[in-house]
Parts: C-alpha cells; structure tokens; sequence
C-alpha cells in the first residue's frame, strides 16, 4: 500500500464495468493506494479473474454480477457489498456501451439499449450510493466517465454523444445538489482511449467511410496536438488524484485527457 497523499486506506470504492479494460485500470490503482475495491460487472468470468488478481497480489477486493441498466440488479449488488463494508467513500461510474451511427441510422432499439446502460445505469448506482452517502457523516465521491464527444462534435455517434452529454449533466447536477453533505463529482472526458472498445469503434466507422483502421485513427489523431492514443492508465491517475485527499477542493468539473483534441472525425 502506498503511503502518501493520495492514499486510499481505509476507504472502499466501487467501480462499474471494472472487470477489463478502463474500469481495471482504475480497480487497480485505487487497490495500489490501499482501497478496498468492489468490482461490478456483467462480464463473470473477468470478474472472477480480476478478483482473483487482486486477492493474490495482497489487495482486498470483491466482485458482483451487476446489470447496472436494471435497478433492481444494482440495488441488490449494492446491499451485498455494503454488508462487507461499514462505508462506501468512491463511486466510479465506468460501465458503458458504445455505438456507430447516426440520427437516421440509429434504431429506436439502439438508441434506448445505449441509453438504458450509459445514462440510467450512471443514475441508478449513482443513486444507490448518494443512499448510502448522505445517511452518513462523511461524505463521499462520486467520478463519471463521460467522454470528448459530450462536448464536441463527431460524426456517426448520436446515441453515444447523446449519453455521454446527459453524464456531464448529471455531474453538474450532482455536485450542485450534494455538496453540502460533502459528497464530491467530478467527470473524466476522455478521447481516443487505446483498447478493445475503441477499436471495435473505428472498424465500424472505417466501414461506414470506405477506409482502412488505420486511416481512421490516423485521421482522429491528426486533429489532437499530442498525437497519442490515451492509455487507460492515464485516466486511473487523474481519478486517483479526484478520489484522494488531494482532490478534496475539486467538484463539478469535466477534465479532458485527450490529447487536446480540436476535433473528431
């Protein structure tokens, strides 16, 4: 555990969708700091790898079966890690889905399945921890991924963009409305994040535009005047830095890691 002034000791953080990619980037450097991290996700068999990732290398760490879409899954998920747990301190809403597509080729289905998971299940476990929170002196933090796209453009992501604007909003909303039980939001935006989901993102859009994967990511990257593709790790960083006592004077903000990006493509 390290002991320094972002030390989590003693603290427990839930992280949604945190069995892979972006959300085990963040469970393990919050466990690095001492937290006790409580995975949810759908995902079983990378939840029970994770999990057992983190036991064997000394961290305190469950997992739960969650479908944040569903209240009902996310309210029983919370009960069982609170019996665990005297206090929940951090709430990172990190589940999501992605999509390609625009306002006409976007069906109703897809535009209410990105919706259902990316806004209502921020809102639920965002819920089911202000519960928690505001019933105990303390207060807590409460960090959303959002992304780039809530405030810039990008062609053939409107179910997406759509979602991700109404996280930014809701962090807004929350930071305004708990600040006086000392509970703390704040919203990472990240642009073009190397992993699974975001190449899966441009070979849909290099299909849709005739291009290669290659071109596409070259094109995104040509609009960022720090021609990188995020690392996961990056993220986890800042919100160590939000999470921790360091962090206790930031609230109600969106942070970009992107690069600097002027535009997407």
């Amino acid at each position: 555990m390290k002991t320094t002034a972002f030390s989590l000791a003693n603290k427990t953080a839930v992280i949604t969708g945190g069995a892979s990619g972006i959300g085990l980037a963040i469970a393990k450097r919050f466990a690095a700091h001492g937290a006790a991290v409580e995975i949810l996700d759908l995902q079983q068999v990378a939840l029970d790898t994770a999990v057992g990732e983190f036991r064997a290398a000394g961290h305190r760490a469950h997992g739960e079966s969650c479908d944040v879409s569903e209240p009902a899954s996310v309210d029983a998920a919370f009960a069982r890690l609170l019996t665990r747990h005297a206090r929940l301190h951090i709430l990172v809403n990190n589940a999501g889905i992605a999509h390609v597509g625009n306002a006409l080729t976007t069906t109703p289905d897809d535009f209410a399945r990105i919706q259902r998971v990316n806004v209502n299940g921020v809102a639920h476990c965002t819920q089911a921890a202000l519960r928690h929170m505001t019933a105990r002196p303390g207060g807590g933090v409460i960090l959303n991924l959002a992304s780039t796209v809530a405030q810039m453009a990008i062609a053939d992501r409107f179910a997406y963009a759509t979602s991700k604007g109404a996280v930014l909003a809701m962090t807004y909303s929350i930071a305004k409305d708990f600040l006086s039980h000392g509970i703390r939001c704040n919203a990472i935006l990240p642009g073009v994040v190397e992993g699974e989901r975001i190449r899966k993102v441009i070979e849909a859009k290099a299909e849709i535009a005739g291009k290669s994967a290659a071109e596409i990511q070259t094109a995104w990257l040509a609009h960022a005047s720090i021609k990188e593709l995020i690392q996961p790790e990056q993220l986890a960083d800042v919100m160590l830095l939000l999470a921790s006592p360091r962090g206790r004077t930031i609230s109600g903000q969106a942070i970009s890691i992107d690069g600097n990006l002027q535009a997407l493509v």
